[in-house]
C-alpha cells in the first residue's frame, strides 16, 4: 500500500491543500506566500525525506490563521499517510546542530497525541513571523500528527538557528520512526494496538 495522503482544508479564513508521500525522496513544493514559513516546511520535507506539496492561501489576510491552518493540515496529512502504522520503526531520536544551536527530538508514532516542545526564542519575531505564531505553528503541526513528540532546543544564541535546528531534528527523527522495519511484523506494540 502506498503511504500517501491528500487533504484540502477550506474555511472562511484559509484554503490549504496538502499532498504527501511518506516514501518519497525529499522533493518539496511549498507555497504559503510567506518565504521563511515556506523554508521551514521545505526543510521538514527535505530532511524527513518525504515528497510534500503545500498550497496555502489566506482568505481573510490574517497571518495567524494561515500559519495555524497550514500546521493543522500538514500534520493531519502525515497522520493519514501513516495509516494503521503497521510495520513502522515507531521510535526514533535525532540531535541536529545548526552553527551554535543544538536541538533534539524524540518521536513515538503511537496513536496517542502528546507533545512537549521547548524552543526558547528571545526575539518577538523571526523573519517577519511573530514568536506567538511560530510557537502556535509548531504546536498545531505536531498535535495533528497524533503521536508522542518531544522537541527540545538544548542551547543556542541565534533564534533563526534554534528554530531551524528544532525543525530539522524533528524531521530526521520522524523519518526514522516512520520508516518501515523489515523485522517488524504487524503493529509495533505489545498490546497489538497503536491507540
Amino acid at each position: 500500500m502506498p503511504r500517501t495522503s491528500k487533504i484540502k482544508r477550506q474555511t472562511k479564513e484559509t484554503t490549504i491543500a496538502v499532498e504527501l508521500n511518506l516514501d518519497g525522496t525529499g522533493k518539496t513544493d511549498i507555497n504559503t506566500g510567506i518565504e521563511f514559513f515556506d523554508h521551514l516546511i521545505e526543510s521538514f520535507g527535505k530532511h524527513a525525506m518525504l515528497d510534500l506539496v503545500v498550497e496555502a492561501k489566506s482568505n481573510d489576510r490574517i497571518l495567524h490563521h494561515l500559519i495555524e491552518d497550514t500546521g493543522i493540515t500538514v500534520g493531519s496529512a502525515l497522520d493519514r499517510a501513516l495509516g494503521d502504522r503497521k510495520g513502522i520503526t515507531r521510535f526514533a531520536y535525532a540531535s541536529v546542530p545548526m552553527d551554535e544551536s543544538l536541538a533534539e527530538a524524540s518521536v513515538d508514532l503511537v496513536k496517542r497525541q502528546y507533545q512537549k516542545i521547548s524552543i526558547p526564542i528571545k526575539r518577538t519575531q523571526i523573519e517577519g513571523i511573530s514568536k506567538e505564531d511560530i510557537d502556535h505553528f509548531v504546536s498545531s503541526f505536531v498535535q495533528n500528527i497524533n503521536s508522542c513528540i518531544h522537541i527540545n532546543v538544548k542551547y543556542g544564541e541565534n533564534d533563526h538557528h534554534k528554530l531551524e535546528s528544532a525543525i530539522k531534528s524533528f524531521a530526521v527523527a520522524f523519518r526514522t520512526a516512520a520508516s518501515m522495519d523489515k523485522k517488524q511484523k504487524g503493529i509495533p506494540s505489545t498490546k497489538g494496538s497503536m491507540g
